[in-house]
């Protein structure tokens, strides 16, 4: 009798730590979007809580591809809550803006996505056309959960590509956003581990930034941080190769406890 083959999904490629290299990269994506940097520039405390929007996202995220129902709930009922005071109208500043909006939804999800599976295929072996789509249409949950119609998630990788390209012309980064980035890089009220590993979030999140992002941040980067940082993720993939799964799994296991 012949083995069934375990086939990638999500509930795979989500628990990897690995992926959590993308985190900073992912939020700032999110910022540079004018409806969801500003709904976080005012109702959000990057100061006094740095790791409020990064801890809410990955239970958000963990609940969702490897929860049980009760925690998947559990989420989605605590983001709902957040985001149902996120509303603002449009002013010379920035266009009206609510956490409700469906497209803001698909773009949340969207940076989730694109910033999880640039880790994962700088580290992990590549996906086959078949799993990749699988994995690709596995992630739209992440945006249907808060509200987001399933079928605003484009429907294909290419379609999703011609998407994100789209969506990567239209960003822009004022002097608001560019504080509430600077000041969540910064994380001079966060716990002493966290100001311990900053310096390599800030390298990892501005490495990984697309170019045109990085500029609009105004972030420095150079062609001997390049290589740096290429030479960290090809060390970083012989690595994973040697931790056992229950170690690359740790932060997803923490966060699931934490919800009971």
């Amino acid at each position: 009798m012949s083995r069934r083959t375990h086939v990638l999904s999500i509930a795979d490629i989500a628990p990897e730590a690995v992926i959590l290299a993308g985190a900073g990269r992912a939020i700032l994506l999110q910022l540079a979007n004018p409806g969801v940097g500003y709904g976080v520039a005012q109702h959000s405390n990057f100061a006094a809580d740095p790791l409020k929007r990064l801890h809410g996202t990955l239970s958000y995220i963990y609940a969702l591809t490897n929860g049980t129902p009760e925690q998947q709930k559990l989420v989605q009922v605590r983001v709902q809550r957040a985001h149902h005071p996120v509303k603002g109208p449009r002013t010379a500043a920035h266009p009206a803006y609510s956490a409700g909006d469906p497209v803001l939804q698909l773009w949340v999800a969207a940076t989730l996505y694109d910033s999880g599976m640039q880790s994962y295929r700088a580290l992990f072996p590549a996906l086959g056309p078949d799993v990749a789509e699988t994995v690709y249409r596995d992630y739209g949950v992440l945006g249907a959960a808060l509200g987001m119609p399933a079928d605003l998630w484009p429907a294909t990788r290419a379609d999703f590509a011609v998407y994100w390209e789209c969506q990567l012309t239209s960003l822009r980064v004022d002097e608001t956003i560019r504080s509430v980035a600077h000041e969540l890089l910064a994380a001079r009220h966060a716990p002493l581990w966290v100001k311990a590993i900053m310096p390599l979030a800030r390298f990892l999140t501005v490495g990984l930034l697309p170019l045109s992002l990085r500029e609009l941040y105004g972030f420095a980067w150079s062609t001997r941080k390049d290589k740096a940082l290429a030479a960290m993720f090809k060390l970083a993939a012989v690595l994973v190769r040697i931790t056992p799964r229950r170690i690359r799994h740790a932060p997803m296991h923490f966060y699931l406890k934490r919800l009971h």
